[in-house]
């Protein structure tokens, strides 16, 4: 079970920088809109996150709460990211929640023990 974990946390990370990467690679460039890489960096991020949070472990499993929270922030970005995708521009303050949600929910996995 350990070797799935680690693949599923390995595809999770993956997500992440697809998420992040796109999101800060359209905001240098002064486009602010959804790219490919950001709606699958979501995608990945929300499915590889619920692979993570089931059962997997002897015990150490984290807080629900962790859990509950990090699940909110995933839909939240993926919501946001998925219904924009269409949308020629996406307003700047609309784009920079979808990053700042991004790095609060990694810093909620980093952080909370």
């Amino acid at each position: 079970m350990e070797a799935l974990r680690l693949v599923l946390l390995y595809v999770h990370l993956i997500g992440f920088a697809l998420l992040l990467g796109g999101s800060i690679a359209q905001y240098v460039s002064g486009r602010l809109r959804i790219n490919a890489a950001m709606l699958w960096g979501s995608v990945i991020g929300l499915l590889t996150g619920l692979g993570l949070a089931a059962p997997l472990r002897d015990g150490d499993e984290p807080a629900p709460a962790k859990l509950v929270t990090k699940l909110v922030f995933a839909l939240l970005i993926f919501v946001m990211v998925f219904f924009s995708r269409k949308r020629e521009s996406v307003a700047r303050g609309h784009f920079l929640a979808i990053i700042g949600l991004t790095l609060v929910n990694a810093a909620v996995a980093v952080f909370w023990r």
